[in-house]
């Protein structure tokens, strides 16, 4: 692969350019406590985060009542405790991973146009990006509720591409696990994953992607070989 083969690159967020962990932590202990539940650890949310804040709050719901399903009134409940509590410390427990900044800034520099795309609410993800300062840097910002599905589905690709005016073949899609990747796969856009984001608690390099960096700033390097 060569930087002269994209015209513009998808980003993922949470695991590829902001350790969210924390904030993920912080907000749905604050969801659980208001619903008298036990605490969850960092060690137990990690390998939930990637597919959507709903599928983590179910997940997390099933965890402390020990493998039983929340009923639809408990999950609703959670669901607006979990998003007053998540708007309220967005981004304070949060840190952009080194080579961020590098690596987007690098990219821009190429000409490359930027869209972050992220299954994450857009009410989460945009004041986030914001307040870690990497808004500037995307021509366009997706959430998990801007089309009908999420990643792993095309659909979000496609869309992505359609609004940056790109082929898929020509997007690159960066992201942290094998959800970033079989969306690609699936929409024809070659991928790159982190070797140090969240992908579910299983080993990255272990999935089905293009290549792989340490650091956002090696996308240059990797890029062009």
């Amino acid at each position: 692969m060569h930087l002269s083969n994209f015209d513009a690159a998808i980003v993922d967020l949470d695991g590829t350019m902001v350790d969210t962990l924390g904030d993920f932590v912080v907000a749905l202990n604050y969801m659980l406590e208001g619903l008298e539940l036990r605490e969850v650890t960092a060690e137990t949310v990690a390998p939930l985060i990637g597919k959507g804040s709903e599928h983590l709050i179910h997940s997390v719901l099933r965890h402390v009542r020990e493998g039983l399903h929340a009923d639809e009134a408990q999950f609703d409940q959670a669901w607006r405790r979990y998003q007053q509590h998540y708007l309220a410390i967005n981004g304070r427990h949060a840190e952009v991973y080194p080579g961020v900044i590098d690596g987007l800034a690098a990219l821009r520099a190429h000409g490359i146009r930027l869209a972050c795309l992220t299954n994450k609410p857009t009410a989460f993800a945009r004041p986030l990006l914001t307040a870690k300062g990497l808004d500037g840097y995307f021509d366009v910002v997706f959430g998990g509720d801007a089309f009908e599905r999420k990643k792993p589905d095309p659909l979000p690709l496609l869309k992505t591409c359609a609004a940056l005016g790109t082929l898929p073949a020509r997007t690159l899609m960066v992201g942290d696990s094998s959800n970033d990747a079989r969306a690609a796969r699936a929409a024809g856009c070659p991928v790159v994953l982190v070797s140090y984001g969240y992908n579910h608690g299983e080993p990255v390099r272990g999935v089905d992607a293009d290549g792989f960096v340490d650091s956002l700033a090696e996308l240059g390097r990797v890029l062009d070989g």
